[in-house]
């Protein structure tokens, strides 16, 4: 069974960002997830452009960035300048008057297209967009912090994903309260990846190659 390990750096040591970096890539992390909030779309500040670019120019493991931002077709092209091809790039589509604009732009610049889902958005008001994006991030608790509780309803609508991977040409990714309980339950049923936060590899005072290498054993 494989899945991808994706670390949450907006729970990272800030202290000292290129030794999570390098322990990261040591431990043989599949992407680092990158939350750019603006307070406007999610009521918090978290990652900047300027962290983003710093971990891109600091590795060559892929980068999952996940936009919370209002209206990022605005703003998209600076993002887009200071990545890599074939890095992810989520948009949320609530947040966009036109999202498949937004995600033409990403296609178009050699990215990932992917959209993010709260917990509160219906995969019928997305459904058409499962046509053009990649990737699918569903939020598992509410956007805009770290730490908070998994909301178990989610886990219907990430099952009804998973049936529709095939379909719709699309992988499923898992974001937020992810423990490895939630790896255990998901990831037989078809879960492509998880974004690692404070449940499980921030923060354990343990070597993230051991946390990693425990989670894979479960595959």
């Amino acid at each position: 069974m494989m899945f991808e390990l994706n670390a949450s750096m907006m729970c990272a040591n800030f202290g000292n960002l290129e030794k999570e970096v390098k322990e990261l890539d040591t431990a043989r992390i599949d992407s680092f997830h990158i939350d750019i909030m603006d307070g406007r779309y999610v009521g918090n500040f978290a990652m900047s452009l300027y962290d983003m670019a710093y971990i891109a120019s600091a590795t060559t493991t892929p980068l999952d960035v996940h936009l919370m931002i209002e209206h990022p077709n605005n703003n998209i092209q600076m993002f887009l300048n200071r990545l890599r091809k074939g890095d992810t790039v989520y948009i949320h589509p609530e947040a966009e008057y036109h999202p498949s604009t937004t995600l033409q732009k990403i296609i178009d610049a050699g990215m990932v297209p992917g959209i993010a889902i709260n917990p509160g958005t219906s995969i019928e008001t997305v459904y058409e967009m499962l046509h053009i994006v990649d990737k699918v991030l569903v939020m598992t608790v509410n956007p805009g912090n770290a730490g908070q509780m998994y909301l178990p309803y989610v886990g219907k609508k990430v099952e009804r994903l998973v049936s529709m991977k095939e379909e719709m040409g699309i992988k499923v990714y898992w974001d937020g309260a992810c423990g490895k309980d939630k790896i255990e339950e998901f990831a037989p049923k078809g879960v492509d990846g998880f974004v690692l936060g404070t449940t499980v590899l921030f923060g354990k005072n343990r070597p993230y190659g051991d946390i990693l290498r425990e989670i894979r054993e479960i595959g």
